[in-house]
């Protein structure tokens, strides 16, 4: 249901904003004009959840939530993640790791400059027998640099699917996508993820994620961050830890990872929304409450 959302998002905002945060022209096509329907007739439905105070239309009402409290995050940490891709792949990585890949369209609509690269898209095998439907049913070929690769990340061995593949290769500097990943994965699962990826690609390679900080789960939370715990947990998709900066960078030491870039809800608002905001001061956007992002290289 989450990747099912965040993809809704990021063809609205590609759909209706000129400026864009982020543009995802291709994941449109993965929704079926029926499911766009439903989706934004019932999230319209939910105006009183997120926003008691509101007046005005159902397509008002959408567009509010879609700007307050579905688009922020799925935009912002794919721009971050994708500027961050381009970078590596300048200094030489040519393998890219999507876990928890979702409807994430990157293989889909590849710029110029990633040709070079080897794309393997890691989920759980249901959720990746859902977007090949949906590939198919939208007439959308699977590029040669693709790679599906089944995983469930609760497993200790969920790697050795990738380890094994014939188009992997251990020795290539590979950049890993954990967008929207780290909220659902307890804290020894997520330690034994580093500790596998560290054991698994050469230095110079990163990780690219977001992650909920330590007030994301108490009292001290923002209000947005408070609704959607409530809203995934409604989806029984119960979010699991959260991290203060010092538990991050403890966890990720140890193997290697050492904090390159590391932004603040306020930061990345100033980074990655600045513009679209000038473009459109009635429907500004602003970072999700108690997220930050954080990109880590192994040395």
């Amino acid at each position: 249901m989450t990747a099912l959302i965040s993809a809704y998002a990021r063809w609205h905002h590609a759909q209706h904003d000129g400026v864009k945060v982020f543009d995802d022209t291709v994941v449109g096509r993965l929704l079926p004009h029926a499911e766009k329907q439903s989706i934004g007739e019932n999230m319209s439905k939910g105006i009183g959840f997120f926003n008691p105070a509101f007046q005005g239309t159902n397509s008002e009402a959408l567009r509010w939530i879609v700007d307050n409290q579905l688009a922020p995050s799925p935009l912002g940490r794919a721009a971050f993640c994708e500027r961050h891709l381009q970078n590596t792949v300048r200094l030489g990585a040519r393998q890219y790791l999507i876990l928890g890949a979702g409807h994430d369209t990157f293989g889909y609509r590849q710029p110029e400059w990633a040709k070079e690269l080897h794309i393997f898209e890691v989920d759980h095998p249901a959720t990746a027998a859902d977007k090949r439907r949906r590939l198919t049913s939208a007439g959308i070929a699977v590029p040669e640099n693709v790679h599906f690769i089944p995983a469930d990340f609760n497993d200790e061995h969920w790697l050795d699917t990738l380890a094994e593949h014939p188009a992997f290769h251990r020795e290539k500097i590979s950049l890993c996508s954990l967008l929207g990943l780290i909220y659902y994965l307890e804290k020894t699962c997520f330690a034994r993820m580093i500790r596998s990826l560290a054991e698994l690609l050469p230095r110079g390679s990163g990780i690219a994620c977001d992650y909920p900080d330590q007030d994301s789960y108490t009292d001290r939370a923002g209000e947005r961050a408070k609704k959607q715990a409530m809203l995934v947990g409604g989806a029984k998709e119960a979010m699991q830890a959260s991290y203060s900066y010092a538990e991050l960078e403890a966890l990720l030491e140890p193997y290697g990872f050492l904090i390159y870039e590391h932004l603040t809800p306020p930061e990345i608002t100033e980074q990655y929304f600045s513009r679209y905001n000038e473009a459109n001061p009635a429907h500004k956007m602003a970072a999700f409450d108690n997220v930050n992002y954080c990109l880590a290289v192994r040395q």
